[in-house]
């Protein structure tokens, strides 16, 4: 992508946050972008899904603009640009374009993404402008993966081990799910599984939630979690020590 008008590349975004604070190092301008093949039954944004729903048309050049409005709060504190969803790299063409602009700026950029992706060329292209990409692993065990997903396990273990042959800093996130993802045995099996990823510079352990229970019913969908009740402290706390014991940083 040369001689691009950043005017021209627009993005489907669902929001933005200006200030966030848990999308990647220090303070940062998250951009949610619109659209995502999965249907993860814990998804917390599933108003994202639809690639063509309720969206904000922006171009780069417009995000820019605000974008650097923050940009001493980025300095001062470690942050930059997370570019999340839904899931980016269904619009590849504006994730290389934000980034680019974002490096010539000197600004941190994070890809958040599941890793169901072909990588193709743009996919190439962005990662090699994203300093940090946060990997959303749903489950290391395969029917588990497809049960939380409703797609194969394939591809975001094809995503990882891509990461890792090119030294693509990342970070692991991974929805502690009561029922579903808490095992003894999901745990080890996963925190085996990465101890293998040099690139992997620390595990999220994330506890399951319901604060986007009601976009779901706002949506009409059918919430399956709806009984599932959110992993203790100790029980959260539990899982991440497992996680240390081989060796990993936990946050």
């Amino acid at each position: 992508m040369e001689n691009i008008d950043i005017n021209n590349i627009v993005g489907r975004i669902h929001s933005v946050e200006t200030c966030g604070t848990v999308d990647g190092p220090g303070i940062r301008y998250v951009v949610f972008a619109q659209g995502c093949l999965l249907r993860c039954i814990h998804c917390h944004n599933p108003d994202t899904w639809n690639p063509s729903g309720k969206t904000l048309i922006k171009s780069v050049g417009e995000l820019m603009q605000d974008i650097i409005k923050y940009k001493s709060y980025f300095k001062f504190s470690g942050g930059g640009v997370t570019l999340t969803g839904g899931e980016p790299l269904m619009q590849k063409e504006f994730a290389v374009a934000l980034f680019k602009e974002c490096k010539k700026e000197g600004l941190h950029t994070t890809l958040d993404t599941s890793g169901y992706d072909d990588i193709d060329p743009l996919t190439v292209e962005t990662l090699e402008h994203a300093d940090l990409v946060l990997l959303d692993i749903k489950s290391i065990k395969g029917d588990t993966f497809k049960k939380i997903s409703g797609f194969p396990i394939d591809k975001t273990l094809a995503f990882a081990q891509y990461l890792r042959e090119m030294g693509i800093t990342s970070w692991v996130r991974f929805v502690l799910i009561p029922g579903l993802t808490d095992s003894e045995e999901e745990l080890h099996a996963l925190a085996s599984y990465l101890t293998k990823f040099n690139n992997v510079e620390r595990v999220e352990i994330l506890p399951f939630h319901q604060m986007g229970a009601y976009k779901w019913q706002g949506l009409g969908l059918n919430y399956k979690l709806s009984n599932t009740p959110t992993p203790s402290a100790d029980e959260t706390e539990r899982a991440k020590e497992i996680f240390r014991g081989y060796g990993l940083i936990v946050g």
